[in-house]
């Protein structure tokens, strides 16, 4: 076996240590995509999507009898590559994530309007491809969890995206952008599966941990902004439009 010094460059992924702690990014490979897309001398985009844009699959186009306001991808690899390298991105750059999340659903029929955002989250990336994170050199044994949720934001489907992120310290260790597998009829309900699943995620987290032979501050905190998905977690009593979600109401009180 071969000392082989300090960590410098790991799959792609470029590691800088300094007085605040260890910078993770992934400048190289950002700049790499930016010219494989054609997109050196694009001028910059300042955001990853645009907030009024909606956008639809083939069958919801053909449903809705919207065919002619879009076409199809000839080469479909085309796209489904560029998603896959944004996806690996997406392991330093969580502003990225949602973006992600919501272009990665077009994987089998994607249109020229889902190629074009993904090309718009390039030209977003270019415009601070250094960024990154960093493993802050401050020593905290707290874990802080934020949570939210875009209650049936899916035109097609009206099921609710997820997101959240888990910090250690000042340090970003977990975060997902994630749709939900059920439609949820009120906001506290959908409030409360995204709980359940944060709270599965907090778990092996802190199993993790002890694993590597730290130990966190207990309780670990999850800030949630639905006060009614709070008083659901909070009372041991049940209610006629919440029992369908009994489970997960057993689960987190379980944990706290």
């Amino acid at each position: 076996m071969k000392d082989l010094g300090e960590l410098k460059f790991f799959f792609g992924i470029e590691f800088a240590r300094s007085h605040k702690g260890i910078l993770m990014n992934q400048r190289k490979y950002a700049l790499e995509l930016v010219s494989e897309c054609g997109l050196g001398g694009a001028k910059p985009s300042i955001s990853p999507l645009d907030q009024n844009m909606k956008l639809t699959s083939v069958e919801y186009d053909k449903l809705f009898d919207k065919q002619g306001h879009d076409t199809e991808l000839e080469d479909i690899r085309l796209y489904q590559r560029l998603i896959g390298r944004l996806l690996y991105l997406e392991i330093t750059r969580r502003d990225i994530s949602y973006a992600v999340q919501v272009l990665s659903q077009f994987m089998n029929a994607p249109q020229q309007s889902h190629y074009d955002i993904a090309l718009r989250v390039v030209k977003y990336i270019k415009n601070c491809p250094g960024q990154g994170l960093l493993m802050s050199s401050k020593r905290s044994r707290k874990v802080s969890t934020f949570c939210d949720v875009d209650w049936a934001s899916c035109s097609v489907t009206r099921k609710s995206v997820t997101g959240f992120c888990i910090k250690l310290g000042d340090s970003m260790i977990s975060w997902k952008s994630k749709k939900q597998s059920t439609v949820s009829r009120i906001s506290a309900e959908v409030e409360y599966r995204s709980m359940a699943n944060i709270v599965a995620e907090l778990t092996w987290i802190n199993g993790l941990l002890e694993e590597l032979g730290m130990q966190v501050d207990l309780p670990m905190e999850l800030y949630c902004d639905n006060k009614a998905a709070i008083q659901i977690a909070s009372n041991p009593m049940y209610h006629e439009r919440t029992k369908h979600i009994k489970i997960n109401c057993h689960f987190i009180r379980e944990k706290l």
